[in-house]
């Protein structure tokens, strides 16, 4: 498909990051907001005319969205976070049919830093021990954050390890979203630090991930497949 024609239903559109969206892509015209939900209102219906669906909700409306989503057949990308376990299989099994990008931060820099914890965790060992602090604003629901737990899960398969990854959260102010990987070995320790300084790049990095899903095959893939890391 022509990126340049690229319809989008935004659910979840009155909140920060739907705001956010719609503020990235007023000058933008490879894209169009065709359509936007939020709390209360139908899904399915505003999915007709569109090609692709932003999801920044609320993690309870996943199972409308996937839903509404094979009746249409229309390709996802889901920001949101703080999913139950449950809640992440139906995301698993609708991407047996539809394409869908899932992912806990659409940030290019903290994908990069993803890319970066994973090969730190690699290459330092078990004698480097991973710790990770997260802070956000202070209206931040989940803790720690999505962005937090993938950075674990990512370090703990990468090293090896059977323990988890101990993580602080931290919520003051209006941080927008710091993260800090820090490897503390025998009298040395490294760290990968990420701040984030307006929501915009993670709104910029949702309408990428959303251009790009459209027309691929039925699969589960996360923004390091959308930029090709």
């Amino acid at each position: 498909m022509n990126e340049s024609n690229v319809r989008i239903l935004l659910i979840g559109s009155k909140g920060r990051m739907g705001q956010t969206i719609v503020e990235a892509v007023k000058n933008d015209a490879n894209v169009e907001i065709r359509a936007q939900c939020d709390l209360g209102d139908a899904i399915e219906p505003a999915m007709k005319d569109c090609d692709v669906a932003i999801d920044f909700s609320n993690a309870a409306a996943i199972d409308e969205i996937c839903s509404a989503a094979l009746k249409n057949r229309t390709p996802l990308v889901i920001g949101t976070t703080g999913h139950s376990m449950e809640q992440r299989r139906s995301i698993e099994k609708t991407a047996e049919s539809l394409p869908i990008v899932f992912a806990s931060n659409f940030s290019v820099g903290v994908n990069v830093l993803f890319w970066l914890s994973a090969k730190a965790a690699e290459l330092l060992g078990r004698d480097f021990k991973p710790e990770i602090v997260e802070t956000h604003h202070i209206k931040k629901k989940d803790a720690p954050s999505g962005t937090a737990k993938t950075l674990a899960e990512i370090i703990k398969n990468a090293a090896g390890r059977d323990s988890e990854v101990p993580v602080k959260s931290i919520r003051e102010g209006e941080v927008v979203g710091d993260h800090v990987v820090t490897f503390v070995g025998p009298s040395e320790r490294l760290e990968l630090t990420h701040r984030a300084g307006n929501r915009e790049i993670f709104a910029r990095g949702a309408v990428r991930a959303a251009c790009w899903v459209v027309g691929k095959p039925p699969q589960l893939y996360s923004m390091q497949d959308v930029l090709g890391l």
